[in-house]
């Protein structure tokens, strides 16, 4: 069984900063992708970031400059690091890991960013 815990979440004012954490517990097999989405109210949810094991990372461009991920193997946790945030990336969200062809999810933290 493979559970996902994020924490981070919070209330912070438009242009300040954040850091999400994610922790996964259970069955992890070495080869998988982590990452964060997000899903704001009434909207889809969204990829923010993604990292491999091996360190390669992708973005979303609303992410690109402003938030970064990485992962610490051995604790098998990830992190996302959010700065200048805006009003926009209001949203819940959720740590992800994908391995051997399944999706796991996290229950989601709450990020409110206040103009």
């Amino acid at each position: 069984q493979v559970q996902l815990v994020e924490s981070g979440g919070g209330l912070v004012q438009a242009g300040g900063s954040l850091r999400l954490s994610c922790v996964a517990s259970g069955s992890i097999f070495s080869r998988n992708v982590m990452g964060w989405y997000r899903q704001a109210p009434g909207n889809q949810r969204e990829v923010v970031a993604t990292i491999s094991r091996g360190g390669s990372t992708e973005y979303a461009d609303s992410a690109k400059g402003r938030f970064t991920i990485s992962r610490d193997n051995a604790k098998n946790t990830v992190y996302l690091q959010m700065s200048s945030l805006k009003p926009e990336d209001t949203a819940v969200y959720y740590c992800y890991l994908g391995m051997i062809g399944m999706d796991y999810w996290g229950k989601g933290t709450l990020v409110t960013v206040s103009s």
